[in-house]
């Protein structure tokens, strides 16, 4: 891979101004932009001093994280940020990636909790059991095994699935082990934990997993609305949902469903995933809210909710063979890529994807976040591998 490319700008007053200027440079090409990404989320594992990947990086002193700069290690994120550098390491021939998502792995299983879970918040905060946390780590983990074919990630897969299997409610909900950094009942995000817990039933063929995972995302699908709306799925605000939480449920629907092979529950991914792409407006953005009616409730964008939400038009053309889901792909992408700064002289800015747009907006504000630029590079690589990317196993789990 070559040195990052692009004008240099190297304060938060640059930031801003380009910002209010309408972005960034976007290159028609995906390949500079993915390469930006990529090489954000190195530094983001070195700077922790761990194989653990940094939360994000504070553009001005933090409330929670105090001063400005890169943040501790993220077990959650860390975790499915695993396939994204498996994948990588393929689509750019780059085997770097490969050993840095084996040695996040590793680290994953070191910080493990004895029940099986993976704690919520980052490292430094008390470690308490998190099931959507779990959910996350569970992929990468699952991932490894897929790689590598090394016992210990089985093992420490298997455990987390245990976990998740003996933490769900007979009636199909997480209220056991809940973060306390998420609204207590409003947590049908956590149908991405159910897809993961599918991945391994299906992986280690173990009917507890995948009858569970089957529980959870039948009674996420049996709430949904006749418009689509998939109500209590929040961090904060059920009623007016941010578009990365829907996202999650969205995605979590759609591959459970592919998994188990439940086409209602992808039809349910599908009603939603197409009133959201009703929504993108002529720039290629999205509300970073919505309310119940599919109306916008933000006036600022959340990028990590629009990058998830072209990883599932791609996914849902290729689980369903229709190629008219990627319609939106290609405008939501380049309003991505505008937002991001490749040319930046901090290394914390440099590639990475910000939490909302503009930077002032409500979710991740004066951040750049792990998670955000890893749903970036997913769709990226998705759009370049176009119909491939669904015979890639590690795709797939990315």
């Amino acid at each position: 891979m070559t040195a990052d490319a692009g004008p240099r700008t190297s304060t938060l007053l640059g930031e801003l101004w380009h910002e209010r200027l309408g972005g960034f440079a976007v290159s028609a090409d995906h390949s500079p932009h993915l390469q930006a990404a990529l090489l954000w989320l190195c530094r983001a594992q070195d700077a922790t001093g761990t194989a653990g990947i940094a939360r994000g990086y504070s553009m001005t002193r933090h409330a929670q994280f105090g001063a400005r700069g890169w943040q501790a290690a993220y077990p959650e994120t860390t975790g499915y940020i695993i396939p994204t550098l498996f994948l990588a390491s393929r689509h750019c021939a780059w085997p770097p990636l490969a050993e840095r998502a084996i040695q996040a792995a590793r680290w994953g299983m070191a910080v493990q909790l004895p029940s099986g879970a993976v704690q919520g918040g980052v490292i430094g905060e008390p470690p308490t059991p998190a099931v959507f946390n779990t959910g996350q780590v569970l992929l990468g983990w699952l991932a490894a095994y897929h790689e590598t074919g090394n016992d210990a990630f089985a093992n420490a897969a298997r455990r987390a699935a245990d976990f998740l299997a003996s933490a769900l409610d007979a009636d199909g909900v997480w209220r056991r082990g809940s973060s306390r950094f998420a609204h207590r009942r409003a947590t049908n995000y956590n149908a991405r934990t159910a897809w993961a817990l599918a991945e391994a039933g299906a992986l280690f063929a173990d009917s507890r997993y995948t009858e569970a995972a089957s529980l959870a995302l039948r009674g996420i699908a049996r709430q949904q609305h006749d418009n689509g709306w998939l109500p209590d799925c929040c961090l904060t605000d059920p009623t007016e949902p941010l578009l990365h939480t829907v996202a999650y449920a969205i995605r979590g629907l759609l591959e459970g469903g592919r998994v188990l092979g439940d086409w209602s529950l992808i039809a349910a991914a599908a009603v939603a995933a197409a009133r959201i792409a009703g929504r993108v407006d002529e720039r290629g953005t999205l509300p970073g809210r919505f309310d119940a009616a599919w109306g916008a409730a933000a006036k600022w964008r959340c990028l990590t909710g629009e990058a998830q939400m072209a990883n599932v038009w791609m996914r849902l053309a290729a689980v369903t063979g229709e190629p008219t889901w990627t319609r939106p792909v290609s405008r939501v992408l380049h309003a991505l890529k505008a937002t991001q700064s490749r040319g930046a002289g901090d290394p914390g800015i440099r590639g990475g994807i910000k939490g909302s747009c503009p930077m002032t907006g409500w979710y991740g504000r004066f951040e750049v976040l792990s998670w955000a630029t890893k749903f970036f590079a997913d769709a990226l690589i998705r759009a370049e591998q176009g119909d491939g990317h669904a015979r890639d196993r590690c795709g797939v789990l990315a």
